[in-house]
Formats: C-alpha cells, sequence, structure tokens
C-alpha cells in the first residue's frame, strides 16, 4: 500500500496531518542545523574578540562583524559596545542582547509544539468520522448493508489514530529536545558573557 493510498484509507483528515508532517520535518531539520552549538557559541569568538582588544582594534566596524557572526557574537558585541558606560550598563546591554538572542534560537519552536499537541486531536477527530462511517453502514432489520463500506469506515478509524500518533509522538520529543538545547545554549552564552565583564573588569582595575 502506497502513501496515497494511505491517504485515502484514512479519510479526508489525513491531509491536514500529512501537512503537519511535512511543516514539523521542515522545523526539525531546520533548527537542527541551526541550533548546533558550533553556529551559535563558535570557540573562535572570545580569541578573536581579545586579539582585537589587546590590539586596540575593537572599532564600529569590528564590533558589526563580531555582531553578525553568530549569535553569542551579537551579546559579546552588545556588551562591548556599551564598556564606556561601565559594568552595569554592559551587563543590561548583554542581558537584552541575550534576550534577543534566545528568541531568536526559539524560532518555530511553538509551531512544533502546537503540531505536537493538535495532530492526536486531529486523529481522533478522523477516528470518530471513521466510527460514524461505522454505524452507518448498520440498520436496524439488516444489520451490517454494506461490508465494504464497514470495512472502509474501520480503516479510516486505524489509520487516522495512527496517522496522528505518527505526527505527535516525534515532534513532541523534538519539541523537549530543542527546548533543553536552548537552555543549554544560553546558560554557556551567559557564561561567556560574564566572563568577559569579569576579565575586563580586572584588567581595568589592574589599569587603575
Amino acid at each position: 500500500m502506497n502513501l496515497l493510498e494511505i491517504i485515502r484509507a484514512g479519510g479526508w483528515l489525513m491531509w491536514p496531518l500529512l501537512l503537519c508532517s511535512v511543516v514539523a520535518l521542515a522545523i526539525i531539520l531546520e533548527r537542527l542545523w541551526a541550533l548546533r552549538p558550533g553556529r551559535v557559541i563558535p570557540t573562535e569568538v572570545m580569541t578573536q574578540v581579545w586579539k582585537l582588544h589587546r590590539q586596540s582594534q575593537l572599532d564600529a566596524a569590528q564590533l558589526r562583524q563580531i555582531r553578525l557572526g553568530s549569535p553569542l557574537g551579537a551579546v559579546i558585541a552588545a556588551g562591548l559596545s556599551s564598556r564606556a558606560d561601565g559594568r552595569e550598563a554592559m551587563r543590561e546591554s548583554i542581558e537584552q542582547a541575550g534576550r534577543q538572542a534566545v528568541h531568536e534560537l526559539e524560532r518555530y519552536l511553538n509551531t512544533l509544539g502546537t503540531i505536537a499537541a493538535i495532530s492526536p486531536y486531529l486523529g481522533l477527530l478522523g477516528s470518530v468520522v471513521g466510527m460514524i462511517k461505522v454505524f452507518s453502514t448498520f440498520s436496524a432489520a439488516q444489520g451490517v448493508s454494506d461490508p465494504a463500506l464497514l470495512a472502509g469506515g474501520i480503516s479510516e478509524i486505524l489509520f487516522a489514530t495512527a496517522a496522528g500518533l505518527a505526527v505527535a509522538i516525534p515532534s513532541l520529543m523534538f519539541h523537549r529536545y530543542f527546548d533543553g538545547r536552548v537552555s543549554e545554549l544560553a546558560l554557556r552564552m551567559e557564561q561567556e558573557a560574564c566572563n568577559l565583564i569579569s576579565e575586563l573588569d580586572a584588567e581595568r582595575n589592574a589599569v587603575e
């Protein structure tokens, strides 16, 4: 049985479930690419920042390049842009940039969570429609009036239920996984930013 036959057997609600599965797969693949640690927190960012800082080359053009390079770069560049205003100004800038970075990391996750939540209900609705078809094959006087229609209704119940769960389970798993990944990356960005503030403070105090 090919995909088209399965969709026909499951009833018209298989089409929204198929759409949900395509959207969920696209989001999962995109987030797997976007949430790679090497992309979000490149190891060379801090090395580049300290090299430019020691060479007194952290001008607006360099900060812009750092900001556009990665989410960590955006957070670090925000703090460095406010370094002349003191520690608290740097911290506020970093926190604001960090919230924006986390918002970007969480892109599409609400949609994935919604798909995980509604897919079982779509499958359940398909099952109810199938049950209606099953009961419609019975007549009070003759029992089953059309065995083929009865079999089709039962198939619709089973296929719709299975399709709803098949979409919901991986969507929920990846939604939880991505939530954990975003939390981990946000914590690592916060640690890098705090280290930057502390080292700049220590350097400033040593000069004074």
